[in-house]
């Protein structure tokens, strides 16, 4: 039996007009089909004008549907059979017209015919010859969509297409890749997975990655991610893929997103994520992160929890603080924990705490709870490596060996660094034939080191000599035959003297090289040799030159190097012309840049210059350091004018701001030479300064700082007023010389004194010991030494607490202050026999 598709008389116009186009073989073909050669034929509709029609299906099979007519939308319903309806739809997929195919397989599903009976009747090759025609003309949507009705005939799309459709599809998928239109691909890789198509053979996963990550389009990424069997891998690669381009607003867009979809992150993926904060020097995200973690209740694996501290190993209070965490998730932590810690403790120059962990780890492998790796011991041996305890890394060598550890490249560099850092060179070389005879081929930062041994030990000549003979022998000869001549070697200096006391004599001409190895400088290289230079500009400008034509760059090390040579060489002017040049060749100096050159400015006494560098450098917003600011508060010998100390003052302020520990000791000194320098011939109260500076080491100077530079702020239009309260009889005296020091200079300048000057010493009540040392020393300051009229002030009342009454019902009381005044007319006098006496 046929099955009859029944066409009722109520169908409006546009709904027949639809249809007929789609199954009549006398319909017009699509506009991007009309080019060809169809064999044309009349239409049996009136009206319509001749178009090109298909070729005849069969010549044995009849056409059933040419029969049909279409004379009047008000006749009896007509019906057709759905083998018909195949037959055309064969003819019209394998001449590619697929839009027309799903229109006809929409009219199919929209009459509820059996599928079944249209799908045996369908002749899938001619199918099949249609998508490859059309795939092969770019209409990979036009296969899609057709593909589309086939599922909702019940018909599993994979089942109508071969291998090679497969194939076309995978090379226009590859097209749109190369075209960039990631939209359109993961669009049609969203559709191809729901009809379980191979999407991981289609295109490479690395490729679409790599696309996503170029064009920041985290989101599609994801999307394409979870078309992919093991989602959780390639999200991974994605946000590695971000990091890596230091896009960790991407990588973390992708994170967000993922936690969205219905696969959802894994330990895996938190881990990377964690990973990738540290990637792109942000650790601020991967703390927020944990956070979150924790208030999902999710508890992080040990995987998890190692990236997290090792990604914050520059705050060791923080990775302690994840490590109770661990113990109280019960997270036992592994190898690699203790590892990160050790890393932490080396970043952060803490060897007290790294020996407590060494032991620690040392105590839990006797236990067989774990067994140290070289990692272990190599992170222990760079942490006294970095603190100078050679003598300790070496113990440390031997404690590896005894546990059958067998040290690498990294464990011998440090042991080198480690003697190296030290100044020992003849050490160094030994553990660099070690390192040969034990059959481990040096890198670059062996030679390195080696250099730098020499120029800590200040033998600038051996450092030159032993660059020069590495880069003569770019090659040697094999290792085994060097052995007899390494041992001779070893052999020689063990019968010497000690390296210790004999440090001049390097065998250079005897290190050997590996069989096939060569040397390749390196910029370290070079600027370890520039700092061998000391004052010779030329040479250290030479060596930079030739690390240019080795075709390496120098960096800001390099040119902060010139420039301190420049210094040593007197040259402030060429050093200051460096600093600039470093914009010119687009190198930005960084702080060690301006440190360097406001030390030459210092040490040439070039304050002004000094100060205009700390200026500019925080225009161009480079933070200084505590080296930074040392440097200019070191220079307080240097300090003579009220300004220069102001800007110090001034200094000392932004110090404290950006949380470095102040020295106050040096800023307190300098005031004291300051202030002192307004007594002629002090030599003597200085040294009396100097033996009393022992009892008030200990006490806080920042009210002695504070007070001073209240100070020397006040106009001397107004009245003025020094508050001693507080301070001892020395800072006292301090405050008072550089209040008159203060005086003194603008009264240069031309402001004159308008008022007497009252002192506040304290309240009267307290008649304490200290408050009497106070007065007298002021008093005796003030009239033995500069010969100023010094008169008892007027009592001034001061609103206090009676603490005699308790704390719940505090009486108010007046209290009288002591002080004291120097009269107007003795200051005048005084400065005008002292304003332009030379200050010592």
């Amino acid at each position: 039996m046929r099955a009859v598709l029944l066409i009722p008389s109520s169908f409006s116009s546009s709904s027949t007009s639809s249809f007929s186009s789609a199954i009549s073989p006398q319909s017009p073909a699509p506009h991007h089909y009309r080019h060809r050669n169809y064999i044309t034929a009349k239409s049996s509709l009136p009206g319509p004008p001749s178009v090109p029609s298909p070729p005849p299906i069969s010549a044995s099979r009849p056409n059933y549907l040419s029969t049909l007519q279409w004379d009047d939308l008000c006749h009896p319903p007509l019906a057709f059979d759905l083998g018909s309806a195949a037959e055309v739809a064969s003819r019209t997929a394998e001449d590619g017209r697929l839009e027309e195919l799903s229109a006809i397989m929409d009219r199919v599903i929209e009459s509820g015919a059996e599928a079944s009976l249209f799908m045996t009747a369908l002749n899938i090759h001619s199918v099949e010859r249609g998508f490859s025609r059309a795939l092969k003309e770019g209409r990979l949507w036009s296969f899609i969509e057709a593909l589309r009705r086939f599922e909702k005939l019940g018909v599993e799309p994979l089942k109508v297409v071969g291998d090679d459709v497969v194939s076309l599809v995978g090379r226009e998928c590859s097209r749109l890749l190369e075209c960039g239109d990631m939209r359109g691909l993961v669009q049609a890789m969203e559709t191809l997975s729901g009809f379980q198509f191979p999407i991981k053979e289609l295109v490479k996963p690395s490729e679409v990655i790599q696309v996503c990550v170029d064009q920041q389009c985290p989101v599609l990424a994801v999307r394409y991610a979870c078309t992919l069997p093991h989602a959780q891998i390639i999200f991974c690669s994605l946000m590695k893929a971000f990091g890596r381009k230091g896009d960790l607003v991407s990588a973390l867009k992708a994170y967000e997103v993922m936690k969205q979809t219905t696969i959802g992150p894994n330990m895996f993926v938190y881990r990377t994520i964690i990973d990738v904060c540290g990637l792109c020097d942000n650790y601020e995200k991967s703390r927020y992160i944990y956070e979150d973690l924790l208030d999902q209740k999710v508890t992080p694996n040990i995987y998890v929890f190692n990236s997290l501290m090792n990604v914050n190993a520059h705050d060791l209070n923080y990775i302690l603080h994840i490590y109770s965490d661990m113990q109280k998730m019960n997270v036992k932590a592994d190898i690699a924990s203790y590892n990160i810690l050790l890393k932490a403790c080396c970043l952060t120059g803490r060897v007290d705490f790294a020996q407590d962990i060494y032991q620690e780890v040392q105590d839990m492998e006797t236990a067989g709870a774990l067994k140290l790796d070289v990692f272990t011991y190599s992170t222990i041996i760079k942490v006294f490596a970095d603190a100078k305890m050679w003598q300790m890394a070496l113990k440390i060598k031997n404690d590896m060996l005894s546990a059958g550890v067998t040290p690498n490249t990294v464990t011998w560099s440090s042991l080198i660094s480690a003697c190296a850092n030290a100044g020992l060179v003849e050490q160094s070389i030994q553990l660099y034939h070690e390192m040969l005879l034990a059959g481990c081929e040096p890198n670059t930062q062996c030679f390195n080191s080696l250099l730098h041994a020499c120029v800590e030990a200040c033998q600038y000549d051996t450092t030159f000599r032993l660059f020069q003979s590495w880069k003569d022998r770019k090659t040697s000869s094999n290792l085994s035959g060097d052995h007899d001549s390494i041992a001779e070697e070893v052999s020689e200096r063990e019968a010497s003297e000690s390296p210790l006391t004999s440090p001049k004599h390097v065998p250079s001409h005897h290190l050997s090289f590996p069989k096939g190895f060569q040397f390749t400088p390196t910029t370290t290289t070079y600027n370890i040799l520039m700092k061998a230079c000391r004052t010779d500009y030329h040479q250290a400008k030479a060596l930079m030159e030739e690390m240019k034509s080795a075709g390496l760059t120098p960096n800001q090390i390099s040119w902060s190097i010139l420039i301190d040579i420049c210094g040593n060489s007197g040259n402030v002017e060429e050093a200051v012309r460096i600093l600039k040049l470093m914009r010119a060749v687009n190198v930005e100096p960084d702080v060690i840049a301006y440190t360097t050159a406001i030390k030459v400015c210092v040490e040439s006494t070039n304050l002004r210059l000094a100060f205009s560098l700390f200026d500019e450098m925080k225009r161009y917003q480079v933070q200084p350091n505590l080296v930074t600011y040392n440097t200019l508060l070191r220079a307080r010998s240097k300090f003579a004018s009220l300004d220069e100390v102001q800007r110090c003052l001034a200094i000392y302020g932004d110090m404290r701001k950006a949380g470095h520990q102040s020295n106050d000791y040096y800023l307190k000194l300098l005031i004291e030479e300051w202030c002192e320098g307004v007594i002629q011939g002090n030599n003597q109260r200085m040294q009396e300064l100097a033996s009393s500076q022992e009892v008030d080491l200990t006490r806080s100077r920042n009210l002695l700082l504070e007070k001073v530079a209240v100070h020397l702020q006040m106009n001397l239009a107004e009245s003025l007023a020094i508050d001693l309260q507080g301070l001892t009889k020395v800072e006292a005296r301090i405050v008072v010389l550089a209040v008159l020091r203060m005086i003194k200079e603008n009264y240069i300048l031309g402001d004159s004194i308008q008022d007497d000057i009252s002192i506040i010493l304290g309240v009267s009540e307290l008649n304490t010991n200290s408050n009497l040392e106070v007065k007298d020393a002021i008093t005796r300051l003030l009239h033995d030494e500069l010969g100023l009229e010094v008169l008892p002030g007027p009592t001034q009342e001061k609103t206090t607490y009676d603490p005699s009454r308790g704390l719940e019902t505090p009486a108010r009381r007046l209290a009288n202050l002591q002080s004291l005044k120097v009269t107007k007319r003795s200051l005048q006098q005084w400065l005008q026999i002292r304003a332009f006496s030379p200050v010592k």
